[in-house]
């Protein structure tokens, strides 16, 4: 968050648009709308339940979720008889992806999560269930829904539909599968993507992008490979141990305090076709937000 912050305060013109491809919680957006960064966002999300979230939103029933929310009695028992009904709305449908996301242990919404066990402070599946804030967040998003374009789609081919426009910025933080990286597949459902197509496509943007990646060595051949800068931004993950993350982009001197990344000819050839309250960024640790689908 805070190295997207000073990425668009580094910017001597305003963007018109912020294309978020890969959005799950929509975070990213939803700052550069909040704090007026841009004038509106395009969010992509594949996955039909967190979908159903943005959806329910820019349809105007934000107040209808925060409203389900302060009357739903929280326990297991009516957690597993709500979502043992059939949704027969994007509403109702919404209401149940928020409903697995607070109650399933680190909000994973992919086949295999379960319920919460322990939680913070042994409270179970209650650790994240804050029915006066989570309805506080619906309505607060409600005030800027009319600004927020949302698709349910493919993250690649909206890229390909905005490439030529200029005034627009990418923000690019796919699932992390490349190098034979695990995490993607453990935390999303949609997780296959052809990294090699995505670096292909960002290499023709007309507007600004940075793209956000584990640091590993096929992301940073890829990435030389088609001449953008890189930076290693110190994170802290979610067992609180510090990593570094690539992030990458075609002029990063606004990132200039932290490590450069100038990758070696590597021994292989990576080809270059198609196949598919604000605080500045310091050179402290940074909470690594890996596409959370909390989406609020």
């Amino acid at each position: 968050m805070p190295t997207f912050r000073e990425w668009m305060n580094s910017k001597f013109q305003k963007h018109r648009v912020l294309v978020e491809p890969f959005a799950g919680g929509g975070i990213i957006s939803l700052t550069a709308l909040f704090e007026n960064f841009v004038e509106s966002a395009v969010m992509v999300e594949l996955d039909e339940e967190i979908a159903a979230v943005w959806q329910s939103i820019v349809q105007g029933n934000a107040k209808w979720l925060a409203k389900r929310i302060l009357d739903f009695n929280l326990t297991k028992e009516s957690v597993i008889k709500e979502l043992s009904k059939k949704p027969r709305s994007i509403k109702e449908r919404a209401f149940h992806t928020i409903l697995k996301n607070r109650t399933f242990h680190g909000g994973i919404l992919a086949e295999g999560s379960g319920f919460l066990k322990y939680g913070e402070n042994g409270k179970g599946i209650h650790s994240r269930w804050y029915p006066g804030t989570l309805a506080r967040r619906l309505e607060n998003l409600d005030m800027v829904s009319k600004r927020m374009d949302f698709r349910c789609s493919d993250g690649l081919k909206i890229i390909q539909e905005f490439t030529s426009v200029q005034d627009a910025a990418f923000f690019i933080d796919p699932p992390y599968t490349a190098g034979g990286k695990k995490a993607g597949k453990r935390l999303y459902r949609h997780c296959d993507l052809d990294h090699k197509k995505l670096f292909s496509l960002c290499e023709k943007l007309q507007g600004d992008f940075i793209i956000t990646y584990d640091n590993a060595d096929e992301v940073r051949a890829m990435a030389h490979s088609h001449g953008f800068q890189m930076r290693l931004v110190p994170m802290t993950n979610t067992h609180h141990a510090t990593i570094e993350e690539l992030v990458i982009g075609k002029s990063l001197f606004w990132m200039d305090k932290f490590p450069s990344v100038h990758e070696p000819e590597s021994a292989y050839n990576v080809s270059k076709t198609v196949k598919n309250s604000s605080t500045k960024a310091s050179g402290t640790s940074q909470k690594c937000h890996h596409r959370s689908q909390r989406p609020i």
